[in-house]
């Protein structure tokens, strides 16, 4: 893993819209890729369920997006998703994810989204002092605390996986 000195645009937007939020982050370059939990767990030598997976869901309803970060050891109960926000939820396809997000799928990260987007965080994150996440590309992560992430994106805490 190398710091990155010249960071390609989508890993920018996520690092500006960081320090825009108050957050001095480093993002890294993984060697690696870092598309899947395990595989972003190898890049950085974390366990797997420090990796925070930016996950898209879509609304069946209001077909608003609606970010979950979740663990990487676990995996999202759909139900508890829907009960939490009052509507069934679904998996868009990868188009609607980066008209969503910005970035494609595989470097989906909490910041630098093109809009706003509701977020709910699994409160299991919080057992680590330090979760990485995606930075707009699958070979750029990030690390971070959990109470940091939960602040600067708003994100409403419950059990979700």
């Amino acid at each position: 893993m190398t710091e990155s000195a010249s960071l390609p645009k989508p890993a920018q937007n996520v690092l500006t819209d960081a320090t825009e939020r108050g957050l001095d982050i480093k993002i890294i370059r993984t060697e690696k890729t870092a598309r899947s939990a395990v595989e972003a767990a190898e890049a950085v030598e974390a366990e797997v369920g420090q990796i925070v997976k930016s996950l898209i869901f879509q609304g069946k309803k209001r077909e608003q997006p609606i970010m979950l970060l979740v663990a990487g050891d676990k995996r999202v109960d759909e139900k508890a998703v829907a009960s939490l926000i009052g509507e069934k939820i679904r998996r868009p396809d990868a188009d609607f994810v980066r008209q969503a997000t910005g970035f494609a799928i595989g470097g989906v990260s909490p910041f630098g989204s093109s809009a706003p987007i509701q977020c709910l965080m699994d409160e299991s994150l919080f057992r680590f002092d330090t979760v990485w996440a995606a930075a707009g590309t699958p070979h750029h992560v990030f690390a971070i605390d959990p109470t940091s992430l939960r602040d600067a994106t708003g994100a409403t805490v419950a059990q979700l996986g």
